[in-house]
């Protein structure tokens, strides 16, 4: 297993039994505000769905089918799979207050509410048209998306970073380190500490020898 796979186990909160997913990732400050230790809430039964059937990813364009915004398209910026919910850019939004307290009224602003996986329908492309999808190999092995109502592709959108970052888009600034100096080896191992490497570089010759202790 990669270090980058065992570092990303060990950053992930291990959760309680019983725990309740929402739309705020846990382990954040805001999760812990609405989910206080202790806290017992009723299950909710979620069909489940594996992560090799699913098939709506944040960046892709949906059509809502249901609710007040039937028949809107919008892009899916947010996905919580343990709930089987995504959240639509602009779409099913309720007004809520925030920031209330004793000498601040609050601010109304608009949220948006996720919906489920059978209130969207994926958005073909070439015609702009909802189409039901199914998961397919190509010729050359490739696992793709392919459009139940036409046949064609669906690409897969490019992959975000947490902070929105798309890595195959970013173009490096003059402050930013290049690969070729990330990976350039600037260090030589030795078997010496740090202190004798200094003294090495520096031409500092110790004739001094530390005086014998004993543990007990």
């Amino acid at each position: 297993m990669r270090l980058s796979a065992l570092l990303s186990l060990a950053a992930r909160p291990k959760l309680p039994k019983g725990y309740r997913h929402g739309t705020w990732r846990p382990g954040t400050a805001a999760e812990r505000l609405r989910n206080p230790p202790g806290l017992r809430r009723k299950k909710i039964f979620v069909e489940p769905i594996s992560r090799e059937d699913w098939k709506v990813f944040r960046g892709d364009t949906v059509q809502v089918l249901t609710g007040k915004d039937a028949g809107k398209q919008a892009m899916v910026t947010q996905v919580v799979r343990a709930r089987n919910w995504v959240v639509v850019e602009g779409l099913n939004t309720h007004y809520r207050y925030i920031n209330r307290n004793a000498k601040y009224s609050s601010t109304y602003i608009a949220s948006e509410a996720p919906l489920l996986l059978n209130q969207i329908s994926l958005v073909d492309p070439e015609d702009r048209k909802p189409t039901e999808v199914d998961w397919r190999y190509t010729e050359e092995g490739e696992r793709v998306r392919v459009s139940l109502r036409t046949g064609r592709i669906i690409p897969l959108p490019l992959r975000q970073r947490r902070d929105g970052i798309v890595p195959e888009q970013w173009i490096d600034g003059p402050k930013d380190t290049s690969v070729d100096d990330a990976l350039d080896k600037t260090y030589t191992p030795s078997l010496k500490t740090f202190e004798e490497e200094i003294m090495d570089a520096m031409g500092i010759v110790e004739t001094r020898r530390a005086k014998k202790s004993y543990w007990y």
